[in-house]
């Protein structure tokens, strides 16, 4: 092993060249919040968990030592690993998880990303505490493509539950209903001030006046989307998901799980403590938590601070047009630094309705969803059957038989109003399968998203493994395929890992499948996808030894 520390740019290192970090510790730590000690998952001891630093198109290897209770996987968010689904973490898609007392060395490939991803644990729901930061920094010898700010710090965003959040995970599976709301979100892992026993650890980020800072968002909120903002400053969001936006300054910002947002923050106000904000955005009929996390930004200086800071203007809980303004107001930066490839001539069009369902109880059982029914989630009809013997990946490398099947539908089985206020209940109940869909090395993708309002009409944040996409349209309603297709944005769409499908609306995706692999897509809600609203794409070899699937690493997880 080396010695560079997560968290820490090793210097003088060749771009590109694999540098081996030191060990990620997966183990138990105790951590007190709400008044409330508890023991958690952690990495390296650390809550959040520590940040990873690299430059653009390093290759880094990361031990990863199962120290736990618990089997475990860790994902690197957004990355794109091309050719390298060995390391991408989702368990039992393209690995099985390691198991308590085992270890396994990954190896993480960067290419185009710039900006801010994250990792995290991909296997039940220990993500809620097993997660942290990716920073990844231009190329040596490159700058951003905006002035440099004097510092730069992430926010992560999270949530919190007082009881052990596998015991929340175990009681969910069992009821058959929705998951017990967590009791906060927190700021770099703390609730702050409006919690009980959590003030005198509210996170503070201390700044200098009339200067620049980059604020690195990460939502690693398991189940709500957040707004976000800073009482009497705006945010101008310059990147992503680790790819440059045009410049767009707001008062808030919308931020859902798994996505990340770079931000530059102007201290320009009179020195003072003013209120860092974040709370749900949740337009859909269920339950959620509606408390306020706060973190405070400090001016450094001779002054009397206020007593009671001034608290930034959230918008409501359900402001669906604040939510969608800001959501879907961003653009990509187009530069000859910064090129935009959208795909234009099409190979292959998909179609896919996402939708809450439900399925029966067991026989003899209480089930706490609608009716006494069973929740569930699907895509095209599909509730998303994990595998247990062999992770998709092996199966598909080893060519072994009953794992999966390819015949994940290109367009909905059935066509209905999507959208209406009350849709047949027949079509509530989906199937049961483990379903891929094909394609072929570097065809050219279009996948629209549909929402539904079967059962519940809610917004998803749609994450695809292995690639970012582009954002090219997005309505509410039906999607209409000869008029909506008129209005898509060729030009300088968005470029996203995660994406929200708004509620009773649809988003269209476009994507070149350059990377050979299987690669997860699912809602980044958790509990939508334990539900079952997830699919896989294998995207084949292409004809030469630079185009395929690298061979299995030595160490890979045995299920």
């Amino acid at each position: 092993m080396g010695h560079h520390k997560l968290g820490v740019v090793p210097s003088g290192v060749e771009l590109g060249a694999a540098i081996t970090l030191s060990a990620v510790v997966v183990k138990e730590a105790r951590y007190k919040r709400l008044c409330k000690s508890k023991k958690i998952l952690t990495v390296n001891g650390k809550f959040p968990g520590p940040t990873l630093h690299v430059h653009k198109g390093d290759t880094i290897l990361v031990d990863v030592y199962n120290r736990g209770i618990y089997n475990i996987t860790i994902h690197w968010h957004g990355v794109k690993q091309p050719r390298n689904p060995w390391s991408d973490g989702p368990e039992y898609i393209t690995q099985c998880p390691i198991k308590p007392g085992h270890r396994f060395t990954e190896k993480v490939i960067f290419s185009e990303e710039e900006g801010t991803l994250w990792w995290h644990a991909h296997s039940d729901w220990s993500r809620a505490t097993v997660h942290g930061a990716i920073v990844i920094h231009p190329k040596h010898g490159t700058s951003y493509p905006f002035p440099k700010p004097l510092g730069e710090v992430q926010l992560i965003f999270g949530e919190w539950w007082k009881a052990d959040v596998m015991q929340v995970y175990r009681q969910f599976m069992a009821s058959g209903g929705a998951p017990n709301i967590s009791d906060a979100y927190t700021i770099n892992g703390q609730p702050g001030v409006l919690y009980p026993c959590s003030k005198r650890d509210t996170y503070k980020l201390k700044v200098e006046y009339g200067k620049t800072y980059l604020l690195r968002l990460v939502s690693a909120a398991m189940n709500e989307i957040l707004f976000f903002a800073i009482a009497n400053h705006n945010l101008t969001v310059v990147g992503a998901d680790a790819s440059y936006t045009k410049r767009s300054t707001n008062d808030y910002v919308a931020i859902a799980p798994g996505q990340t947002l770079d931000c530059l923050l102007h201290t320009n106000q009179n020195p003072n403590h003013y209120y860092m904000a974040a709370r749900a955005f949740t337009a859909g009929p269920i339950a959620f938590d509606n408390t306020t996390t706060t973190a405070i930004l400090q001016y450094n200086g001779n002054y009397t601070p206020s007593s009671s800071p001034s608290f930034p203007s959230l918008p409501y809980y359900n402001d669906t047009s604040s939510a969608y303004n800001f959501i879907f107001s961003l653009r990509s930066l187009v530069s000859e630094n910064h090129p935009v490839y959208v795909p234009i001539h099409l190979k292959k069009r998909l179609e896919s309705t996402i939708a809450i369902k439900t399925f029966p109880c067991y026989p003899n059982g209480t089930c706490q969803g609608p009716n006494g029914t069973r929740l569930a989630a699907s895509m095209n009809n599909i509730s998303f059957a994990i595998p247990q013997r062999f992770d998709i990946l092996e199966a598909y490398y080893y060519h072994i038989n009953g794992v999966y099947k390819k015949n994940f539908p290109s367009f909905p089985p059935f066509v209905f109003n999507f959208t209406e206020d009350y849709p047949p209940l027949y079509l509530n109940t989906p199937k049961r399968g483990t379903e891929v869909k094909v394609l072929k090395y570097n065809s050219t993708v279009q996948m629209v998203l549909q929402g539904t309002n079967l059962v519940a009409g809610l917004d998803h944040p749609m994450h695809l493994h292995g690639f970012s996409f582009y954002v090219v349209g997005w309505g509410l309603g039906n999607f209409d395929k000869h008029n909506d297709t008129k209005n898509f944005n060729l030009v300088d769409p968005p470029f996203r890992n995660t994406a929200i499908v708004p509620r009773k609306g649809w988003i269209a995706v476009r994507f070149k499948a350059s990377n050979p692999g299987v690669w997860f897509m699912h809602c980044h809600l958790d509990r939508h996808l334990t539900w079952g609203m997830d699919m896989a794409f294998i995207v084949k070899n292409g004809k030469s030894p630079q185009t395929s699937l690298l061979p299995p690493p030595p160490d890979m997880p045995p299920c």
